[in-house]
């Protein structure tokens, strides 16, 4: 079983800095993207950033360079540098990793339980 805990949310104030962590209970390699997504109660959950096998890594618009995603292979730990925090970022992030095969039907996608990140005006 694959098992994705997240820490590092917290209540800041817009332009404060957060960085985000997730431990993985495999090897990172075996997955062939990592990242991050954030849903608000009541909506969808949305992409925040992702690390691809071979594509590297994507950011979702509303990023606007202020995220960086990356990882430490050897500890098993994917992490997301967020700075210059908005109050529209407020949200339950969550830890992603995913298998991808030929056929999209057999991938496996893996999720955290999600840390609360709070920004205020």
């Amino acid at each position: 079983q694959v098992q994705l805990v997240e820490s590092g949310g917290g209540l800041v104030q817009a332009g404060e800095s957060l960085k985000l962590s997730c431990a993985v209970s495999r090897s990172i390699e075996n997955f062939d993207v990592v990242g991050w997504y954030r849903q608000v109660p009541g909506n969808q959950r949305e992409m925040v950033a992702t690390l691809t096998r071979y594509e590297g890594a994507n950011y979702a618009d509303f990023v606007e360079g202020r995220f960086a995603i990356s990882k430490d292979s050897a500890k098993a730990m994917v992490f997301l540098q967020m700075t210059n925090l908005k109050p529209e970022d407020t949200a339950v992030y969550y830890c992603h990793t995913q298998t991808r095969a030929l056929s999209p039907k057999y991938d496996r996608t893996y999720w955290g339980q999600g840390t609360q990140v709070t920004v205020s005006s």
